[in-house]
């Protein structure tokens, strides 16, 4: 199969490299030769770390390399692609842009999927002549590590669009869990309304972020609490999604006032170098704020 994937950030190159790892020939594609560059860098990094702890082979890894190719031109990268998944910013009107122009050059077979965690692929869909074609793959990252996709299924999006989605996730060795087109749909309004809650509890001074991190991880078995995840995820990522949200179903999303200081503070979580914690080299180091010395 060929895939094509537009925009070559942490969601694009993952896709590209489970993909490319599944044995599809993969097309990169983004608008800056250096970023695409950047995308492949990271993809080689993520297979070496792998070779290094013994999950991937060497040869595993060449294979994967070999059936990646970047691209900056978009026919030339979406030309004869079966799939062609965008992974641009969580940004209604620069996806809508994306996959119009996507369709505008595709062939009338070829499927399109939105990488969005919280976007109406309705509404996704309406701008388009083939809404049946436009599906939702919701990943999640790391996506090289993450076992789950989002099946997101729109009002309008043909059943054998979400047969051919589905049994692509199964191929890339990912479980799919098939969702209708809700604001939030199934794991991030979940995950939202619980890390929500946490910030809250910090606002309200019930306890520390590590401590209810804690009590998540410990009490409940989560991989990680809901306070770290957000400086994952980000915290601008986290406040336009809790915005939409409470536009869609109502004030329980809405956004704490913590969340919407620490924003305006650019205090963005894991990327900016401080959110809930202070982080270093990607590990977080220390609590932030009033809690730092607790």
């Amino acid at each position: 199969m060929q895939v094509t994937v537009l925009g070559a950030g942490t969601m694009g190159h993952g896709i590209a490299q489970v993909s490319a790892m599944a044995g599809h020939d993969v097309t990169l594609r983004d608008i800056e030769p250096e970023i695409v560059d950047e995308g492949v860098d990271s993809i080689r990094s993520n297979l070496e770390g792998g070779v290094e702890r013994g999950k991937v082979t060497e040869a595993e890894m060449d294979s994967a390399l070999g059936n990646i190719t970047g691209e900056t031109d978009l026919p030339t990268a979406i030309g004869g692609a079966d799939l062609v998944a965008e992974a641009v910013p969580e940004d209604l009107g620069l996806k809508t842009t994306v996959l119009t122009d996507a369709e505008d050059v595709a062939s009338e077979e070829t499927i399109l999927a939105t990488n969005t965690s919280s976007l109406s692929v309705t509404e996704l869909a309406s701008g388009l002549e083939r809404p049946g074609n436009l599906i939702g793959l919701h990943f999640f990252n790391p996506v090289h590590i993450m076992s789950l996709v989002e099946v997101i299924v729109g009002e309008r999006t043909d059943e054998s669009t979400r047969a051919f989605a589905t049994e692509f996730v199964e191929a890339i060795d990912k479980t799919p869990v098939v969702v209708r087109d809700v604001p939030g749909f199934a794991s991030s309004r979940l995950g939202v309304a619980l890390g929500v809650e946490a910030i809250r509890m910090v606002e309200e001074g019930v306890a520390a972020p590590r401590d209810i991190d804690n009590a998540m991880e410990l009490g409940y078995n989560h991989p990680i609490g809901p306070l770290e995840l957000t400086d994952v995820v980000g915290l601008d990522v986290r406040l336009d999604i809790l915005e939409y949200l409470r536009t869609e179903l109502g004030e329980r999303f809405t956004p704490p006032q913590l969340l919407k200081r620490k924003v305006r503070a650019g205090k963005l979580g894991k990327k900016s170098g401080e959110g809930f914690y202070v982080w270093e080299d990607g590990e977080a180091v220390a609590t932030s704020g009033e809690w730092s010395d607790r």
